[in-house]
């Protein structure tokens, strides 16, 4: 069952692919989908059976995949705890993106083709996410960086896609440097790659260090932050972070797999499956930690200025990711996990329904030409409303309601604080950071619905004449063609959009049903101990090979969503806190519970006034602050400030050695240099050869007499 739930979808994508011709786009389209919908079973069942029914973690050897000398890697399908969610995830979204791009791609005239590429997309990711070792994973992370490119950069004639697919595979070869001296770091130091090996290794040897003759560094702390490198370019973050909102050139289902399911979440993964590495390293995980902080913050202020819809979501991904790898920072590892599979819900919900609304207004992706669209895709503002209640967690503190974000994003922050209480590294700055950043994101994710949904129609004054605008479809390989959708002349103000077709809402409406429900359904299996599901957290504190948690760590093995052990997300009680800090336990002040409430209401009721209320209030905001919004909407400068450092200067180099050290140097006294030589000699013999038979006979006279001169001057050689 597993090695076919793993490479199902590589074979239908390489028959896809190479036999479009004979299976057409439509057989191409229902081999892939099908493909993924098997895999997605089969992950349902695996997950059901692992999590419900008792299952035992197992590893599956398929075949060796590399075994010289002592380097030995097996290419193997490890089904535990992160990979049974993993699979789930990865093969949910992916399934319901392929169904969404029936509609969504349907004038597309490479269907085949797309639909290969997102099957190999999500075999990749599934082998990333089943390895057992290093290699094995990197494998799979190089995978989805390949499928990246290919999708982003779909339609290939569109300059902004190439060059986008280009920006993201760079910025990923940076990271991936880092992780793959943090993999040979791993097999110098403990002599395998096998991630049951290295654990052991790296607990039973905590002092190892790696010996550079004038200094010293601690193997652990080197091989877990230089992974983490890795992590930071393929889950965009902080430096690392420019590729991402350029994915967004490709088109919208890519931009949902790639943000939701896929290729940004591979870095989390990483970094929780190895958990047992950062618990032994506190310099590295205080360095995941920062760095997701401001990252979380970071994102969520460039968010605030963004225009694209597509970009706004993007933005909100990457602050996402944030909160993901500070949870995992400081030890709240199933709180990570937790959010990474609620987020891929109503991520790819808003992701799918930005691609509705781009869809139904003719493939207009900037919100200033938008509004007035509720009306006619009410079906689609409805989702985008559940989507955006899960993104800012909106939930009551106290109560079980509460949309997917709220359980999961206000544990992360909860433990931020404990972990702050208890003296982790950067637990506070994590915390403070994550409240700025849930302000914002219910400021941004607001303006977004209001822009888009609300008010009166913008036209665009750049659309074509028959009122598509320029878009990703219309820059792309294809215009688009909705014509016969254009029914009579809307109503003055009201949007010229309609719905999209019901292939395209059916996903949105499971999407939905996972943001809403999600959260409160599969809270205690994250987050509590009694249910035994997060086995990887809490065999650890059993096993001798690991040490026991500290008091900051603990409260993140149930993720600490509340006061007590034993407390659900939600179910925090003065008494029960008070009983429990009699015992020396550590527990959540009921203004740190509160505070996400507080401060993502505080978001909505500012943008009512500005974005709802008024149509001009925003860019008349925008050009009174006009530095602040010109840094915020071109993201801090980050692309203008690498284009000066490392792409004018790589330039700058590059011509330096070329024209320099190439031309002038090995060219001038080369190639170059001889050629001259041989040339102007040649010109000199050639001026010799007159054919006058007196200029040789004075030549030779010429040099009888230096010969003579010459011997004499020896003293008499010739006697």
């Amino acid at each position: 069952m597993e090695p076919v739930l793993l490479l199902a979808p590589l074979f239908a994508a390489a028959i896809a692919g190479l036999g479009q011709r004979f299976l057409g786009d439509r057989g191409a389209m229902a081999l892939t989908t099908g493909a993924v919908g098997l895999s997605l079973a089969l992950s349902l069942y695996t997950f059901a059976d692992y999590v419900w029914l008792g299952g035992e973690a197992r590893v599956i050897e398929l075949f060796k995949f590399i075994d010289v000398g002592g380097f030995k890697s097996t290419w193997s399908v490890r089904i535990d705890t992160l990979s049974a969610i993993m699979l789930v995830v990865v093969t949910s979204v992916s399934f319901l993106v392929h169904v969404y791009s029936w509609g969504y791609m349907a004038e597309d005239p490479h269907r085949a083709r797309f639909f290969s590429y997102l099957s190999f997309f999500t075999f990749a990711m599934l082998a990333l996410v089943t390895a057992n070792d290093f290699l094995q994973m990197f494998f799979g992370w190089e995978g989805v960086g390949v499928a990246s490119y290919l999708l982003i950069g779909f339609w290939y004639d569109k300059r902004s896609a190439n060059d986008a697919a280009i920006k993201a595979f760079v910025v990923n070869r940076v990271g991936d440097f880092g992780f793959a001296l943090g993999i040979m770091a791993c097999f110098f130091a403990y002599g395998s790659i096998r991630f049951d090996e290295v654990f052991a290794s790296a607990a039973a040897n905590p002092g190892l260090v790696f010996d550079f003759r004038i200094f010293q560094v601690p193997a652990i702390e080197t091989i877990a932050a230089l992974l983490f490198i890795g992590a930071m370019g393929k889950s965009a973050q902080f430096f690392l972070h420019v590729w991402l909102p350029d994915a967004m050139e490709g088109p919208t289902p890519v931009s949902a797999l790639i943000h939701a399911a896929t290729m940004v979440t591979a870095g989390v993964f990483m970094v929780c499956r190895c958990s047992s590495l950062y618990e032994l390293a506190p310099y590295a995980a205080a360095f995941v930690t920062i760095t997701g902080a401001v990252t979380a913050l970071f994102a969520a202020t460039v968010g605030l200025a963004q225009n694209d819809i597509k970009r706004v979501v993007a933005y909100s991904t990457c602050s996402q990711l944030g909160y993901m790898f500070f949870a995992a920072g400081v030890g709240a590892y199933g709180a990570a996990m937790f959010h990474l599979f609620t987020h891929a819900f109503f991520k790819a919900l808003l992701f799918l329904g930005s691609g509705s609304v781009i869809h139904g207004l003719h493939h207009e992706q900037d919100m200033r030409f938008m509004g007035g669209v509720r009306g006619p895709m009410m079906f689609t503002w409805a989702m985008m409303l559940i989507g955006t209640l899960a993104l800012t967690g909106v939930g009551i503190p106290g109560t079980q309601f509460g949309f997917a974000g709220f359980f999961s994003k206000d544990a992360i922050i909860e433990s931020a604080f404990l972990a702050g209480e208890s003296g982790r590294m950067f637990g506070q700055i994590a915390f403070w950071c994550a409240i700025a950043a849930a302000f914002l994101t219910s400021f941004y994710s607001w303006r977004l619905m209001f822009m888009a949904f609300e008010g009166k129609f913008r036209p665009n004054p750049d659309a074509h004449h028959d009122g598509h605008a320029h878009d990703d479809h219309a820059k792309g390989a294809h215009q688009g063609a909705h014509d016969d959708h254009h029914h009579a002349k809307p109503a003055s103000g009201a949007a010229p959009a309609h719905e999209s077709p019901p292939v395209m809402l059916a996903p949105l409406a499971i999407l939905a049903a996972g943001a809403v429900f999600a959260g409160v359904i599969f809270a205690p299996y994250f987050l509590k101990d009694e249910h035994n599901f997060w086995r990887g957290a809490i065999e650890r504190r059993h096993d001798p090979l690991h040490p026991p948690a500290t008091a900051a760590q603990e409260p993140a093995h149930y993720a600490a969503p509340a006061a007590v052990h034993g407390a659900a997300a939600g179910d925090y009680t003065p008494a029960a806190a008070e009983a429990h800090e009699a015992e020396g336990g550590h527990h959540v002040p009921t203004w740190v519970l509160w505070a996400p409430f507080v401060v993502t209401l505080t978001g909505f009721l500012l943008a009512l006034p500005i974005y709802f209320f008024s149509q001009t209030m925003g860019a008349a905001i925008a050009r009174t602050f006009a530095p602040v919004n010109a840094f915020l909407s071109r993201k801090w400068y980050f692309d203008e400030l690498y284009a000066a450092v490392f792409v004018k200067g790589a330039r700058a180099l590059g011509d330096l050695f070329w024209k320099g050290g190439d031309k002038k140097i090995i060219d001038g006294f080369g190639p170059d240099g001889f050629a001259w030589m041989s040339k102007f000699t040649a010109r000199m013999m050639r001026l010799s050869q007159t054919g006058y038979v007196y200029h040789y006979s004075f030549f030779m006279l010429v040099a009888v007499a230096v010969i003579g001169a010459y011997a004499i001057w020896q003293g008499g050689a010739f006697q």
